[in-house]
């Protein structure tokens, strides 16, 4: 892997080699807190094709690497929560987070538990109860829903060891409310890995911080997801190249809010 982005005038050692998991949780870093403590930070991590396709057959997987699944695995043990969407749930097979032995020291520094817990946005919790996500999580997985979610499918989630949050009104999350009772509960360093619905909702809301989005040189054609759907903003949100890496012809882009 090598650097592309901030340049230097310093020789990179690392561009002939694998990045160390320590390397890339530091080139990931979230901000440090400010003098009124460590504010919410939300960050996206995402995959496009060069034409935009978010998906290959309805998967992210095909259009992958090792090297962002190294950078993946990373970003979630960097962070407190990851924060996705019911449909990519249903659709990925998502698992409770794992803790993992390169992160520990670190996580137990940073005040964190062993592992990142899951929350799900979902105004319906139409959700498979059954699954390991909520059967065997390290911590319990949490559902932000809105206050319209119909009584018997709260009782069965909870009944199943997860925890409704109330974030929104009616049938609908509120993607601020939603961030911050997170906050609120003590997770400030959020990630979101999608899916593009819920991305597109956190854009529209103006609540997304970062973008971490991996650019793989591949071309799909047919009529799969960008990164983010949904309605579109009234003027198109700004954001700033912060770093960018490269490996086996894969871009791994960082973009702040401007």
């Amino acid at each position: 892997m090598r650097r592309l982005f901030p340049v230097t005038d310093v020789t990179d050692e690392t561009a002939a080699r694998e990045w160390s998991l320590a390397e890339i949780a530091a080139a990931y870093a979230y901000p440090e807190p400010g003098p009124g403590g460590r504010e919410p930070w939300l960050r996206a991590n995402m995959v496009s094709t060069l034409d935009g396709a978010a998906q290959h057959d309805g998967r992210s997987q095909p259009i992958s690497c090792p090297a962002d699944m190294r950078i993946f695995g990373t970003l979630r043990a960097l962070a407190d929560v990851v924060v996705v969407g019911a449909q990519t749930v249903r659709q990925e097979g998502y698992r409770p987070a794992r803790a993992r032995d390169e992160f520990a020291a670190a996580r137990e520094a940073a005040g964190q538990g062993p592992a990142p817990v899951i929350a799900v946005v979902t105004a319906s919790l139409d959700l498979d109860f059954s699954l390991p996500l909520f059967t065997s999580p390290l911590a319990p997985t949490l559902l932000l829903t809105g206050s319209g979610a119909a009584p018997d499918r709260v009782a069965a989630a909870e009944k199943a060891g997860a925890r409704v949050i109330t974030a929104g009104e009616g049938g609908a999350v509120d993607p601020a409310r939603a961030v911050r009772a997170l906050a609120d509960l003590g997770h400030t360093r959020l990630l979101t890995e999608g899916g593009p619905r819920l991305l597109g909702q956190l854009v529209a809301a103006g609540v997304l911080d970062e973008l971490c989005l991996t650019v793989s040189p591949m071309l799909t054609a047919g009529d799969a997801q960008r990164i983010s759907g949904g309605p579109s903003v009234t003027l198109p949100r700004r954001f700033a190249l912060k770093s960018m890496l490269e490996e086996d012809g894969f871009l791994f882009t960082r973009y702040q809010r401007s």
